[in-house]
């Protein structure tokens, strides 16, 4: 890493943030053929970009209050396409009337002249702050289909010393259940060599190959700066990352694994890589999750969602039941959701005729489902729904996406056998890529929207195909490696090609959801996919919140808050509360809040509560929307102990600048000798004096600098294991 004086960079960056789109576009005009570069800043990055003749470059990226990372790698275009069973090479040409270089923006443009193709390499700045995007485009604009290879989404080669000590973040999905790590700090030495994978499927793995949420933080020596890197997608990607002596490679995009890898682009249509973000930070990783998260919110979340101030909702799910679920429960949840202050009943899985048939099995609800939804409603409740609608099955009722009909069979990923039978809630796996599959489930979910009166509505399952036998689908073709295995109610397809069904899968499954936010711009999308294996920045730009892990327990929801909030905004941040052990009233209070950071939805049977539980639920409840849901939606977040493990405390600290309120979620695991512990906190004012309330009246209320609270800490004392406090912070009179 080549460092700059801070006073120089701050002047770059100052240059950077006050130039026009004007000033931009002449710079760039004036500049050699060979040698045309350009800048793109937010407040908290700089880019260089240059446009060489043949292939652009990313200079250089630096961060304001760190140093420069320069890059010695021009982008490597694509040297050849195949036609028509051929390889033809592609000779690229720099198109300088064709780019664009203003303050928000930059395009460069090249074209190849035999084969016809032209290629947009875009970098943009969407937020004020933040990192910034990138983007490939290749264009066929010819009249011939064309094949092409892999292309990746970004490729850094990062000169740095060769004794510079660095440090790889990376944060495993929740999916399953959380594992013993999660959270991930490498180091990387010479010869360092690591690929972090993420699909939409769950197969039986080492905890050390488990998938990752598709992001990278590089530390440099004093863990306090450094840069960031993720990836835009929820089909089959990959980053990696590699160190020889002087130099830091990383890779990020589709996975060309299996391969070889290739995709179709017909006359007049185009190819785009999944867009990836890169950024700068310090202040440590929670700088860096200081500063992403709330980008997220602003340029990827749906603003409508962000702008409702009772986001993110307490909820009551009906999977505490099972299966179980009918009309007399259903209703019998929803009363008692209103009594406890709940928002939203949402209706899991056991209410429909059959898999593939989305509708109301008519000997639990009689009525069907709009009644149920309108009583919530009556109620000021909203109602929610699960579906898993990419599964075909085998029921003939009208309306049943069956796998024997032979249009549906032609969109299936595989032929199913002739004594194939669905599980309780999963199918036959629909290629939504297809596009009448993708017409159909359109208005499939326009439907299933309109008639059951949604608010919500919640996916499972496997959404995007993972591989796929035919060849009259818009992916590539199967190869001859291919192999179908049948695991748990669906059969899967291994092949060369499944990067490529992914990819289109994805693509096909966001213009579905695009849609229906069109034609019901209110309605909440959850993202579930088997219980956080959709946990991703794609999902996040088309979906509310995440389901972020397949375990319910308190431990297990506070080790997957703790890996997801990393990258992720709290108020994103589903978890399910399962039934579980509470012979205390603190040990049910303990359960609660450890769902109680985000999201949070109760999955058991509220009914089934004593009375004394009852009242602790409903003033939890209450405190959450009048003190905690602030906190959660525009806080800054603060990881001020080790990742949770069950036996020794742990916490989180939420502290919003603007307000000068936070709050500190203690928990205290079953050592019995760690009757109190100190939490060092973070990110306030050294020379301020901050009030501390203890609600449940654990110390007494006190006041204390900044400085005592960031050197010494808060001492929180709890008698009981498994048991939790929440101290509220608050900004009081006192000079420096």
């Amino acid at each position: 890493m080549m460092l700059r004086s801070l006073r120089t960079i701050r002047t770059l960056f100052a240059i950077a943030a006050t130039g026009s789109a004007l000033a931009c576009t002449t710079i760039f005009a004036q500049m050699a053929v060979t040698q045309r570069a350009t800048t793109l800043a937010t407040r908290d990055v700089r880019m260089e970009v240059s446009a060489g003749e043949n292939a652009p470059k990313l200079v250089e990226l630096a961060n304001p209050a760190a140093g420069i990372w320069r890059n010695e790698q021009s982008e490597a275009l694509p040297a050849e396409v195949e036609i028509n069973s051929a390889s033809v090479p592609v000779h690229w040409q720099l198109k300088p009337e064709l780019c664009i270089a203003d303050a928000r923006r930059v395009v460069f443009v090249y074209e190849s002249e035999r084969p016809h193709l032209r290629l947009r390499w875009q970098w943009e700045a969407r937020a004020a702050f933040g990192p910034l995007e990138h983007t490939i485009t290749v264009e066929n604009p010819g009249k011939e289909e064309i094949w092409l290879p892999m292309i990746d989404s970004l490729r850094l080669a990062w000169k740095i010393g060769s004794r510079l000590t660095l440090r790889n973040m990376y944060v495993e999905k929740g999916a399953s259940t959380p594992s013993a790590i999660g959270t991930h700090v490498d180091a990387i030495d010479d010869g360092y060599n690591w690929t972090g994978r993420s699909t939409t499927y769950w197969h039986p793995v080492h905890d050390e190959n488990r998938e990752i949420i598709p992001a990278e933080i590089i530390l440099t020596p004093n863990l306090e700066d450094g840069w960031y890197a993720g990836i835009e997608f929820s089909g089959r990607t990959r980053i990696s990352l590699g160190r020889s002596g002087n130099r830091l490679d990383t890779v990020l995009g589709l996975d060309p694994d299996p391969g070889p890898f290739r995709s179709r682009v017909e006359p007049g249509g185009s190819f785009e890589t999944p867009t990836v973000f890169l950024g700068a930070f310090s202040g440590g990783p929670d700088g860096a999750g200081n500063q992403l998260r709330p980008w997220v919110r602003a340029v990827l979340g749906n603003p409508i969602t962000w702008k409702d101030p009772r986001y993110p909702l307490l909820v009551n799910n009906s999977w505490g039941n099972g299966m179980k679920v009918d009309e007399a429960l259903a209703i019998r949840m929803i009363h008692d959701s209103r009594d406890l202050g709940l928002e939203m009943f949402h209706m899991d899985a056991g209410w429909f005729r059959g898999v593939g048939d989305w509708y109301p099995n008519p000997a639990k609800f009689p009525h069907g489902l709009a009644p149920i939804a309108d009583e919530a409603h009556r109620l000021g409740l909203r109602f929610g729904l699960w579906v898993d609608w990419t599964q075909a099955a085998l029921d003939t009722e009208s309306g049943a996406l069956n796998v024997r009909d032979p249009r549906v069979r032609d969109w299936l990923v595989a032929d199913v056998a002739p004594d194939w039978n669905p599980e309780e809630f999963k199918g036959q796996t629909v290629d939504v890529g297809v596009p009448a599959a993708r017409d159909y489930f359109a208005k499939e979910i326009r439907r299933i929207v309109e008639s059951y009166h949604l608010d919500m509505l919640e996916h499972d399952g496997y959404l995007v195909a993972e591989g796929c036998t035919r060849s009259d689908h818009p992916h590539a073709p199967p190869g001859p490696e291919m192999r179908v295995s049948h695991e748990w109610g669906s059969d899967f397809v291994y092949s060369p090609n499944e990067t490529d069904v992914s990819y289109h899968a994805v693509r096909a499954y966001y213009s579905i959801y695009a849609q229906t936010r069109r034609e019901h711009p209110g309605l909440l999308f959850e993202i579930c996919d088997d219980g956080g294996r959709m946990v991703d920045f794609g999902s996040a730009s088309h979906g509310d919140y995440f389901s972020i892990t397949d375990t319910y327990d308190p431990l297990s929801n506070r080790r997957a808050f703790y890996d997801t909030s990393h990258w992720l905004p709290a108020a994103m941040l589903e978890s399910y509360v399962e039934k579980w052990p509470t012979p205390r009233p603190e040990n049910f209070l303990y359960m609660l809040r450890s769902g109680m950071m985000g999201w949070e939805t109760i999955m058991q049977d509220t009914n089934a509560w004593t009375p004394e539980q009852h009242e602790a639920a409903q003033q939890a409840f209450a405190l959450y929307k009048e003190k905690l849901r602030p906190l959660i939606r525009d806080a800054e977040l603060f990881h001020i102990s080790p990742r949770p493990d069950g036996v020794h405390w742990d916490g989180m600290e939420y502290w919003d600048p603007a307000r000068a309120k936070g709050v500190i979620f203690a928990f205290r695991g079953t050592d019995a000798d760690e009757a109190e512990h100190r939490f060092v906190l973070s990110g306030l004012d050294a020379g301020k004096r901050y009030r501390m309330h203890f609600q449940d009246g654990s110390s007494p209320d006190a006041e204390a600098t900044g400085a005592e609270l960031m050197d010494a800490g808060l001492e929180v004392h709890l008698p009981n294991s498994l048991s939790s406090e929440l101290v509220f912070l608050e900004g009081a009179a006192g000079a420096r």
